[in-house]
C-alpha cells in the first residue's frame, strides 16, 4: 500500500505539471485558431511540422529514456556512469542531426514541401535536438525522485511559450495596426506562423540553462562497453518508439501527400485543431507514465510486483474511462475551445478511444521491457503502424481526415491486443479482467446515452443529463473501488460492504 501511495503522490505532482501545464499550453490552440484563418492553411503547416518534430524526437532519443531507467536500476551498474554515458550519446547524435539539417537545408525543405521557408525547418531541427538532450536530463530528475524541479521546468517552458505567443499573435498585431511605423520595428506580419517556431526555439533554449547541476553529470565518464550493451537493449525500443510516434503523427505527415485536393493544409488544420481536444486522454497517460515507469523498474525485484502492475492497469483504465465520459459529456462546452471554422465533432470520440488503447498498450509494454524482450514491442508497434499507414494511404483520398482518426484507432487497437496475447505467454499478469470488463461495459452504455443526449436535447438539458450519467460512473467507482472507509471522518460513518 505504501508503494501505491508513493506512486499516487508522484503521479499527482507529475500530473499537476503535465495536465495543468499542457492545459495551459492548449490555450495556444484557441489563439492560433482564432488568429490564423482556417482558409490560410497556416494551422495545417503548424500541425504538419510538429508531426515531423515528434518523429525525429523519437529517433534522436532512440529509446534511451527507458534504457536509462533499466540500467540505472541494475544492481551491478553505477547509476551515475549510466547517466553520463547516455547524456553523451544523445548529446552527440543531436549535434550531428542539427549539422546535417543545416548543411542540407535546401533539399530537405523542398522535400518537406516548404522550399520558401527553410528557416522553419532548421529552427525546428534545433528545437527537437534540444528536446532530445533535455529528455535525458528530465529522466534523471525522475530517477532522482525530484518531481518538483521537473514540474517547475515544464511549467516554465509553457509559461514563456504562452506569454510570447500572446505578445506576437495578439498584442503586437494590435499595436502594429495602430502604428505600423513604430511597432514594425518589433513585429513583421509577413513572418506569420513562423513566430510559432521561433518562440519555441527561444523557450527550449532558455530551459536548458536551468539544468546546470544535472549537466555536471556529464563528467561522470563514458563506458564503451556499457554503451554497446545499452544500444543492444534500446534498438528495439527505438523501432517501438518510432512506430509508436508514427501511430500519432503519420496521419499528419502523410495527409498533405495523399489528400488529392488543393486545400490539404486547410483540411489538416481542421483535423489538427479538433484532435487537440481529444488529447486530454494523452495528458492522463503521460502523467501516469512519468511516475509509473521508474516505479515499475524500481519495484521489479519485489515478490508482489505483478499484483502491483495489475492494480496499476485497473486504476488507469477506470480513470481514463471517466475522463472519456467527462469529455464527451461536456463536448458542447469544449467545442468553443477552438474557432467554429475548425470544429468537427466526429473526430473527438474516435481519437480519445485510440488514446485510451494506447495507454493500455503502454501498461502492457512492461512485460517485454522487464524480460529484456524489447524486440516484441518493435513488432507490435510496427504492425500497428503499418495498419495506420495503409488506412491513411487507401482511405484519405476518398474520405478525408476522418480516415486519419480511424487509422489511429485501428493501429493502437491491434498493437494492444497483440501485446496482451503475447504477455499471457511470456510474463503472465493476473489482470482483474472481469472488473475491467464491467467498467468498460458501463462506460460504453453511458457513452451511448451521452451521444443521444447531445444529439436530441438542447444545450442545458443535455448538460444536466450528461452530468447525471457521469455521476453514475463515479458512484460505481465509489461502490466498487474507492476505499471510503479509510478516509478520516467519512470512515466513522461509512463502511463499504
Amino acid at each position: 500500500m505504501a508503494d501505491m501511495k508513493t506512486l499516487a503522490k508522484d503521479t499527482a505532482i507529475y500530473g499537476l505539471s503535465s495536465i495543468i501545464g499542457r492545459f495551459l499550453n492548449y490555450l495556444l490552440v484557441p489563439i492560433y485558431t482564432y488568429k490564423i484563418a482556417v482558409a490560410s492553411g497556416g494551422y495545417g503547416v503548424i500541425t504538419n511540422l510538429y508531426a515531423y518534430t515528434g518523429l525525429f524526437f523519437a529517433i534522436l532519443t532512440y529509446g534511451m529514456e527507458t534504457t536509462f531507467f533499466r540500467f540505472a536500476n541494475k544492481e551491478d551498474e553505477d547509476p551515475k556512469l549510466v547517466f553520463s554515458t547516455v547524456l553523451r550519446m544523445v548529446g552527440t547524435t543531436s549535434l550531428l542531426f542539427v549539422a546535417l539539417v543545416i548543411g542540407f537545408i535546401g533539399p530537405i525543405s523542398s522535400a518537406m514541401g516548404y522550399p520558401e521557408y527553410p528557416s522553419y525547418i532548421w529552427t525546428m531541427a534545433i528545437v527537437v535536438a534540444l528536446d532530445a538532450f533535455q529528455a535525458v536530463l528530465f529522466s534523471y530528475l525522475r530517477y532522482s525522485k525530484r518531481p518538483l524541479k521537473f514540474a517547475a521546468l515544464k511549467l516554465l517552458f509553457i509559461g514563456l511559450n504562452i506569454g510570447l505567443t500572446l505578445i506576437f499573435f495578439v498584442l503586437l498585431p494590435w499595436l502594429y495596426g495602430k502604428n505600423p511605423d513604430l511597432w514594425g520595428k518589433f513585429y513583421n506580419p509577413g513572418v506569420g506562423v513562423g513566430y510559432v517556431f521561433y518562440i519555441n526555439l527561444f523557450c527550449t533554449s532558455l530551459v536548458t540553462f536551468f539544468f546546470g547541476k544535472e549537466l555536471r553529470g556529464i563528467g561522470y565518464g563514458f563506458d564503451k562497453n556499457l554503451c554497446k550493451r545499452m544500444l543492444s537493449y534500446s534498438w528495439p525500443i527505438l523501432i517501438l518508439s518510432v512506430a509508436g510516434v508514427l501511430n500519432q503523427t503519420a496521419d499528419k505527415i502523410l495527409f498533405p501527400k495523399v489528400y488529392p485536393g488543393p486545400d490539404a493544409n486547410v483540411q489538416l488544420g481542421i483535423y489538427g485543431a479538433v484532435v487537440k481536444i481529444a488529447m486530454i486522454m494523452a495528458l492522463i497517460t503521460q502523467a501516469f507514465r512519468y511516475a509509473y515507469e521508474p516505479f515499475v523498474f524500481g519495484s521489479s525485484r519485489e515478490k508482489d510486483s505483478k499484483e502491483t502492475y495489475a492494480k496499476g492497469m485497473k486504476y488507469y483504465i477506470i480513470f481514463t474511462l471517466l475522463a472519456y465520459l467527462c469529455v464527451m459529456g461536456y463536448i458542447n462546452i469544449l467545442r468553443h475551445f477552438i474557432h467554429s471554422d475548425y470544429w468537427d465533432a466526429r473526430i473527438v470520440p474516435i481519437v480519445m478511444a485510440a488514446e485510451l488503447m494506447m495507454g493500455v498498450y503502454f501498461n502492457l509494454s512492461f512485460w517485454y521491457k522487464l524480460t529484456d524482450k524489447t524486440y516484441w514491442g518493435a513488432i507490435f508497434a510496427g504492425i500497428g503502424c503499418a495498419v495506420l499507414v495503409a488506412i491513411n494511404v487507401l482511405l484519405v483520398p476518398k474520405y478525408g481526415y476522418i480516415a486519419c482518426a480511424w487509422g489511429g484507432f485501428a493501429g493502437y487497437g491491434i498493437s494492444m491486443v497483440l501485446s496482451y496475447l503475447m504477455e499471457r505467454k511470456y510474463y503472465p499478469i493476473n489482470y482483474p479482467m472481469k472488473e475491467i470488463g464491467l467498467y468498460t461495459l458501463l462506460a460504453a452504455v453511458l457513452f451511448v446515452g451521452i451521444t443521444f443526449s447531445n444529439k436530441y436535447l438542447s444545450f442545458w438539458p443535455a448538460i444536466l443529463v450528461n452530468t447525471l450519467l457521469v455521476l453514475v460512473f463515479c458512484a460505481y467507482i465509489v461502490k466498487k473501488d474507492l476505499p471510503l472507509a479509510e478516509i478520516p471522518v467519512i470512515g466513522k460513518y461509512f463502511k463499504r460492504k
